[in-house]
């Protein structure tokens, strides 16, 4: 199972990725906005990508692409899929010193191809955060449409937060993905 693109592999994770998974999970600027709290023990990060690796992209819940660039570990993205199988949410994390080349919107782009084109998916959501403005711009750079501001709505590492909301329909991305006709004589 891999999604590609023009500089990514998206694939199930191996027990080989455990260390750099260890890595840039634990880098505290990667888990700010994040359910983790840095640094992810080795040990826990082996457990996690044993889990990871055994779990069914086609079943209903979470499912974590590796993000993978030339055979490295650059990240993972996360995908909820709803027990009707027809819509899921979107989540992503990228090592830091990968981010700001591209390859977050990348992959996520490349996702989206799949469960809109291969997979037929009614519809994907992802929030994120208000003050994540990075992630933001990343969804809606991608195509999503920002929905809804949840004020105070998330107790998250300590304090209540806001959340954005956005989604991204299959019939706007098939709409958006095809070349315009060329004007008739």
């Amino acid at each position: 199972m891999f999604v590609r693109t023009e500089r990514l592999t998206l694939r199930r994770f191996a027990p080989a990725d455990a260390e750099r998974f260890a890595a840039y999970r634990s880098d505290p600027v990667v888990a700010n906005y994040q359910s983790w709290t840095a640094p992810l023990p080795l040990a826990e990060a082996q457990q996690t990508v044993e889990r990871f690796a055994q779990d069914d992209p086609e079943a209903p819940g979470w499912f974590q692409y590796a993000v993978d660039l030339d055979g490295a570990l650059i990240g993972d993205l996360g995908l909820k899929l709803h027990e009707n199988l027809m819509q899921a949410e979107l989540g992503f994390t990228l090592a830091a010193e990968y981010q700001g080349h591209g390859y977050a919107s990348e992959a996520v782009r490349g996702l989206l191809e799949y469960l809109f084109v291969e997979r037929e998916l009614h519809r994907v959501s992802a929030e994120c955060d208000a003050r994540n403005t990075a992630s933001a711009r990343l969804l809606e750079r991608v195509g999503f449409t920002r929905e809804g501001l949840r004020l105070s709505n998330t107790w998250f590492k300590g304090e209540w937060t806001d959340d954005l909301i956005f989604g991204f329909l299959r019939d706007d991305y098939l709409n958006r993905s095809r070349p315009t006709p060329a004007p008739s004589a």
